[in-house]
């Protein structure tokens, strides 16, 4: 085994030990950012959802803008400005709460924070060009990275070389999710600020690791024009067939990305401070890993849209299940070896469902989506095969603001505790909501595939 692994150059490793890095730091803040916005900044679910939704998106559009630029200048000069960018990001959202609180805006010295004129302050949106930094930093890694692993393996180790990146970035989701529980046990709300120096520390180390130790095979000057780009961006928007697919998949990610818009302020509200949302969040990527390889081997023998429709009716159950944990009466749930408020229970169930769904889904949907782009264009075109977590990140995040304002408001809003417990009585509607869309995206699947079986026959027949 470990001949093999010595196969690899030293940018082959250095790529992927600092996108383990680049993914505890993302993964650490990510998953607690609708917190840090409303509780340390102040901003409303809706605001605080548009603000993150807006972010998320632009992860998955711009790295097919900023790939090309990275085929310009190289890939080292790209992740030079990635990590440099991720570093001042991170550490701006470390800092940027302190520069508030000298200027009298916020006091964050008891254990309620007070808002003594930030809500009412310009500065409060300070945070959006911040965010931005992080976004464009963060976009250079998606494409660099795998660029990077494609590159520097051959034919005889690509499979492998792909394997161990899958591996780092589950490590990294997995290391970052995990330090944000103890912090907010050892500083409360402040550990939402905190993590962002984790996360800068993190960047950091990737960024010297870059400059002392990366020296890719990948030459400047080659790849597509931005403007070739857009011309690809056109042709797949007018692309009917495409697009149909493209808005079925956004229903399921949509649902999916409530893992990080909806999740960690609903189980803090309805389970109480003592739940562990970003240890929750791990459960998804643990069941990708111990089922994917599984999934795909049963599913081998069947079309990718077949295996993409049975993930999608997975969905709505997953839904129904984060649902049930509201209807659930009693106290915690003993499982013998802990014991589980019925909510945080009944979410974890929830996730763990939505966990075995893409891996019925996600395997698939770039072999049915290529199949699907014209002959010779494959490429090009799956370069906007992620354009469905554009727009369920704007879509579902701003859609989980309205619903967490309407079904499960801030308690910090009300005046007694009794107040709030009637306001947020129906909280489990938000998850049925998402379930409606689930059914809707899986039952669309079904449509969306006998139509295009019956076009490719009357071609066929032409």
């Amino acid at each position: 085994m470990f001949a093999r692994l010595k196969g690899f150059s030293r940018a082959f490793w250095t790529a992927n030990i600092v996108e383990l890095l680049e993914r505890g730091a993302y993964y650490g803040v990510f998953i607690v950012i609708t917190l840090y916005l409303s509780r340390i900044l102040g901003f409303t679910d809706v605001e605080a959802g548009l603000i993150s939704g807006v972010f998320s998106g632009g992860l998955y559009l711009l790295p097919t803008f900023t790939g090309a630029l990275a085929d310009k200048i190289g890939f080292k000069y790209s992740l030079l400005i990635a990590f440099t960018l991720l570093s001042i990001g991170y550490f701006g959202l470390a800092v940027i709460p302190t520069v508030l609180e000298s200027n009298g805006l916020v006091d964050y010295s008891n254990e309620i924070i007070k808002f003594t004129g930030l809500l009412e302050s310009p500065q409060q949106w300070a945070i959006v060009p911040i965010m931005i930094i992080i976004m464009i930093g963060g976009s250079f890694i998606k494409s660099v990275i795998t660029g990077t692993v494609a590159k520097e393996t051959t034919k005889a180790t690509r499979a492998q070389g792909f394997s161990i990146f899958y591996m780092m970035v589950n490590i990294g989701a997995f290391s970052g999710k995990t330090i944000v529980k103890p912090l907010r046990m050892a500083m409360g709300d402040m550990g939402l600020v905190y993590i962002n120096y984790f996360s800068a520390g993190l960047t950091a180390l990737a960024l010297i690791m870059i400059i002392f130790f990366y020296k890719s095979a990948k030459d400047e000057g080659q790849g597509k024009t931005i403007s070739e780009i857009w011309t690809a961006l056109i042709k797949v928007c007018t692309n009917g067939r495409l697009l149909a697919l493209i808005l079925i998949i956004t229903g399921f990610w949509m649902v999916q990305h409530q893992l990080y818009a909806t999740m960690p302020k609903y189980v803090l509200r309805m389970a109480g401070e003592g739940a562990s949302p970003s240890w929750y969040a791990n459960v998804n990527p643990l069941v990708v890993v111990l089922t994917v390889t599984f999934v795909t081997r049963i599913m081998a023998s069947k079309t990718p849209l077949i295996s993409m429709t049975v993930g999608m009716f997975i969905m709505p159950l997953s839904a129904l299940a984060m649902a049930s944990g509201n209807l659930l009466s009693g106290g915690d749930i003993d499982l013998g070896f802990m014991s589980m408020h019925p909510i945080a229970l009944m979410m974890v169930a929830g996730i763990a469902l939505q966990a075995l769904a893409e891996s019925f889904i996600s395997p698939r949907y770039l072999e049915f989506f290529s199949l699907q782009a014209p002959k010779g264009e494959e490429g090009l075109y799956l370069g906007f095969s992620h354009l469905h977590s554009f727009l369920s990140s704007i879509i579902g995040f701003g859609l989980s603001g309205w619903l967490l304002s309407k079904y499960c408001p801030d308690p910090r809003l009300f005046d007694s505790h009794e107040s709030w417990a009637i306001a947020s009585s129906n909280a489990h509607y938000i998850w049925y909501f998402f379930a409606v869309i689930a059914l809707t995206s899986a039952i669309s699947l079904i449509i969306y595939g006998k139509v295009i079986n019956r076009l490719d026959a009357k071609v066929k027949h032409i």
